[in-house]
């Protein structure tokens, strides 16, 4: 759990301090660092702010420290990049002139700053639309909900559907978030607004370890036979608990993007390539392979649940018919063979898509030009290619699953707390055949393709190094 929020922190980390120690700046290899240490330190403050009264509203608390950590990380940036800055600024090479000399460009302490800025404000953005279109309290999940009055087929649709236009906003705060940073500090500037998405992964995977907690919660309160009203409780609880997470995964992909794009530059730093034209067919033959993996990686994942689920209801059904006095509750099921099942599944399904990640880069720049089908250079061409296409394809994927599950669940919590004709209804029967399918979206899928795309480039940079 929270992998992938780790790795993207890790990844822009590794990427902006391999772009200025190309640089020969120092205090630039430092920086990304110490705003990463500083982020520890207000996220820890950030959890004092998350209180609520009886009968409050759970998202608001948390959202409060969420927010309220993000407004402090941003104050102490200021005081951190304007202290390892001189007054005059660090040079940054952005090319050369046409004299043959360095076109050189001085980076300020408000200059990381704004580009902090960026990072910092796209993140919540994102956050905040992921919580538009996946809780229960907006029209999104209301419109999922009244179409599951006329079957289980509408709901899929509209849930679908929703997850599709719900990729628009987020990819457009995150294009601004890389043109402001790019503006005012260049690709490094991309890296340090990375960083304030996450400088307060902290809280962030505070935030998104309640909704599990929540779930879990709610499932002990239904086994142990406790009253309804518990239930009630945990299930408000736990529609809280959906949205989090889908602004957990927000985060997690709009950092995956902004990363990516980092860890980009840092490869194509490493492998000596100034420029990736997609007139170039072997690059553009690198661009729809790579726009094709996230597809096969998540179908991969998709087949994994299904294969895992069906394995356990056979299993569950065997203990039915083979254990005496066990459909009358007399009897004591053997849990641990189903959560076995589920425990090898989750090792041995995921070899497949973990192999796919790791090897396309190593076929690209190792195996075609050793076998003499590329040449080196053509295979790192190729390679960048595929990927823009993994990057490009790979964010607006896990957006569009992340959020659909999100909603889908959601619409089901909406329809048990009496809309539509409550607990037990024809709408109710339809929601839970769409919060199936959306588990897989939003838990397997969807986060995993944030690791795929980073995973992707994080090997590209090693080989181009090698």
């Amino acid at each position: 759990m929270g992998a992938d929020l780790f790795e993207s922190f890790v990844g822009v980390i590794i990427g902006a301090m391999v772009l200025a120690a190309a640089q020969n700046q120092p205090d630039l290899v430092q920086l990304p660092l110490t705003l990463a240490a500083a982020g520890i330190f207000v996220s820890i403050i950030g959890t004092f702010l998350v209180k609520t009264q009886e009968g409050g509203n759970p998202q608001s608390a948390l959202n409060r420290g969420h927010f309220g950590a993000a407004g402090m990380m941003l104050v102490a940036s200021y005081f951190i990049i304007d202290y390892m800055l001189p007054e005059d600024g660090l040079k940054w090479v952005v090319g050369t002139n046409s004299d043959g000399t360095e076109e050189v460009d001085m980076l300020v302490t408000l200059d990381l700053f704004f580009a902090t800025l960026a990072g910092v404000a796209s993140g919540i953005i994102i956050g905040l639309l992921a919580e538009y279109y996946t809780s229960d309290e907006y029209g999104p999940v209301h419109e999922i909900s009244k179409a599951s009055e006329t079957g289980s087929a509408t709901n899929i649709i509209s849930g679908l559907g929703m997850g599709m236009v719900s990729t628009a906003f987020p990819v457009i705060t995150i294009a601004l978030a890389m043109l402001i940073s790019y503006e005012v500090a260049h690709l490094y500037g991309i890296g340090i607004a990375a960083l304030g998405m996450l400088s307060t992964i902290g809280i962030q995977l505070a935030v998104d370890a309640y909704g599990p907690i929540a779930d879990n919660a709610g499932g002990i309160a239904e086994m142990t036979g406790l009253e309804p009203v518990v239930r009630e409780r945990t299930d408000k609880l736990d529609a809280v608990g959906n949205t989090t997470a889908a602004i957990g995964k927000g985060f997690a992909i709009g950092s995956a993007a902004l990363t990516a794009l980092v860890l980009f530059a840092a490869f194509t730093t490493q492998a000596g390539i100034t420029e990736v034209d997609i007139l170039n067919p072997k690059v553009l033959a690198g661009l729809f392979v790579g726009g094709m993996l996230p597809f096969v990686f998540a179908a991969f994942s998709m087949q994994a649940v299904g294969d895992a689920a069906f394995e356990m209801i056979e299993e569950v059904r065997r203990q039915f018919r083979e254990i005496e006095g066990l459909l009358d509750g007399k009897a004591e099921a053997d849990f641990a063979r189903c959560v076995d099942i589920s425990t090898q599944a989750a090792i041995k399904k995921m070899v497949a898509p973990g192999l796919l990640a790791v090897s396309t880069p190593v076929i690209f720049a190792v195996v075609l030009p050793a076998t003499g089908i590329l040449s080196d250079n053509d295979g790192m061409q190729m390679l960048a290619g595929v990927l823009a296409g993994v990057t490009v394809s790979g964010v607006l994927m896990a957006i569009f699953m992340s959020n659909a599950g999100g909603a889908w669940d959601n619409a089901k919590k909406h329809i048990e707390g009496g809309a539509h004709g409550g607990k037990g209804s024809d709408s109710h029967k339809a929601a839970v055949v769409g919060d199936t399918v959306g588990d897989p979206f939003k838990d397997t899928a969807g986060p995993s393709l944030n690791i795929l795309i980073k995973l992707m480039s994080v090997v590209s940079l090693v080989l181009a190094g090698l």
